[in-house]
């Protein structure tokens, strides 16, 4: 089909949908070789196309250079760019060099982006500015990387967010008030709000799901690029990234819309309004699709305009760094430590510990962390879980004893303690009818294993399980948590 499509083009019948139709062909090959081999020689051709009286055909003759990432076409698009007169064909030449190496012209594009800044587009060309501004950015900072900056602003005076679980934001705020007793606080309906004399305590908090900064001057805002822009960069935004950081601009961002509209209009905003933020922030402010060190996070209110908050990656997320390898089953490190947190008053210091379903070992590795343990047994059926859990406990310098074994033929010398464990629940092959049998297996044959006063800490997917068979094996329910509706997870202690 490729040579069909090639010849026509020679002909001169449907060139710019011929373009195009090869484009598809070489993206469904996954390589450009055949199309290569069939312009053997005639490659002089496809570069004529850069200057067809169509601008499409101009458009479509770049992108297909670009996909096929030969570099004798490198200079032909850039020459072709730099005439282009159609705003709505630049961008296409820009999205083609990514895939050269076009470090050569770097100057050129970079001065085209200072005149790009003192420009001031027609309504109308709005859109295609943008676009070609947000190539011409993407390319520079492809190339040139992004110059990261060291936060130090632990001992500054902040209003931040601490993002929870919505049912047990008063457990995250008291260990807040215990840490950092200066601390102005209240529950707010996505967790803690707070003024925090500093940040030292952040990392010794594990109940919080994220920290979102709120800065002065940054009110709600409408949902039009430009004003949203403006109210944006006329806040303390960057007084506050400059004075937590260390280096100077620019400082590399993404725009996160938090929003209920569809996504081929949420994903419309964010690109015009990351545009102008950079425009209007002089670049102080790029736009990048990885390796940034900002996010700005526009959530939609209830009123149809945005509230506005940051999210700092500069200021790395530590507390489980431990957790090297996960299964698609694992319990999110979060859910085990707001489940130990939630458990904490029925646990024993040096008490004798086992998870009989331990996957990757995150509820042990984080019981041991709030509450120390004695000895810690991990039980799971799956060798590579079992292998996982290793690989993390080593990780946060923890030692707990693993074995790979169905738990139902386990056993022990001594009795436990204590039983903390993530349940199994439904997922991929698993039925329900599965899940139930493991459930009425456990509690038939747990207490086996426990010493009298012993208890057992259950995270579960099936309430009702646990509320049909404990008490008809000597199971008391003694305390019973809501950890997600939507969900149906619970953290019981029995």
């Amino acid at each position: 089909m490729i040579n069909k499509y090639w010849n026509e083009i020679k002909e001169n019948r449907d060139v710019r949908q011929n373009l195009s139709k090869i484009r598809q062909e070489i993206k469904k090959a996954g390589s450009g070789v055949p199309f290569l081999y069939a312009i053997a020689g005639e490659e002089g051709r496809l570069i004529s196309l850069l200057e067809a009286e169509d601008a499409k055909t101009r458009k479509n003759a770049a992108l297909l250079m670009g996909d096929l990432g030969r570099k004798e076409f490198l200079q032909p698009v850039y020459e072709a760019y730099v005439k282009e007169q159609q705003r709505f064909v630049r961008a296409s030449y820009l999205t083609a060099m990514k895939n050269f190496d076009y470090r050569a012209y770097m100057k050129p594009l970079k001065q085209r982006l200072e005149e790009m800044r003192r420009e001031e587009a027609a309504p109308e060309q709005e859109k295609h500015y943008m676009e070609e501004l947000r190539e011409l950015s993407a390319l520079i900072v492809a190339m040139e990387g992004v110059s990261a900056h060291t936060f130090h602003g632990w001992d500054e005076t902040y209003d931040i967010i601490l993002l929870t679980n919505r049912n047990f934001a008063e457990t995250t705020r008291k260990e807040l008030m215990e840490l950092a007793p200066e601390t102005k606080s209240k529950i707010v309906g996505a967790g803690v709000m707070a003024r925090v004399p500093d940040l030292h305590w952040l990392p010794h908090i594990r109940t919080y799901q994220e920290v979102l900064f709120s800065i002065k001057g940054m009110k709600a805002c409408t949902m039009e690029p430009v004003e949203a822009a403006k109210t944006l960069l006329d806040s303390g935004l960057m007084e506050f990234l400059d004075k937590s950081h260390k280096g100077k601009p620019p400082f590399y961002f993404r725009v996160e819309f938090k929003s209920k509209r569809p996504l081929d209009e949420r994903s419309t905003f964010v690109k015009k309004l990351s545009g102008q933020i950079e425009r209007l922030s002089e670049r102080k402010l790029i736009n990048t699709t990885s390796n940034y060190e900002v996010e700005l996070r526009f959530i939609e209110n209830k009123e149809g305009n945005c509230n506005l908050l940051v999210k700092l990656y500069t200021l790395r997320d530590e507390r489980f760094s431990y957790r090297r390898e996960f299964m698609p089953t694992s319990i999110r490190p979060v859910n085990a430590a707001l489940t130990v947190a939630l458990a904490k008053d029925y646990m024993k210091e040096r008490a004798q510990v086992l998870d009989p379903f331990c996957g990757v070992g995150t509820m042990l590795i984080e019981r041991h962390k709030t509450v120390p343990a004695n000895t810690t047994y991990g039980i799971d059926i799956q060798e590579e879980a079992i292998e996982k859990a290793r690989i993390n406990t080593e990780a946060a310098h923890q030692i707990i004893h693993y074995i790979n074994r169905d738990f139902f033929r386990f056993t022990h010398e001594y009795l436990f303690d204590e039983i903390i464990t993530d349940m199994p629940f439904a997922i991929g092959r698993m039925t329900e009818e599965e899940v139930f049998e493991i459930y009425k297996r456990f509690f038939q044959s747990v207490s086996t294993y426990l010493k009298e006063d012993a208890v057992i800490i259950l995270y579960s997917h099936n309430y009702e399980y646990i509320q049909s068979l404990a008490p008809n094996c000597g199971f008391k329910i003694k305390k019973k948590f809501e950890i997600s509706k939507k969900e149906g997870t619970y953290v019981v202690v029995l």
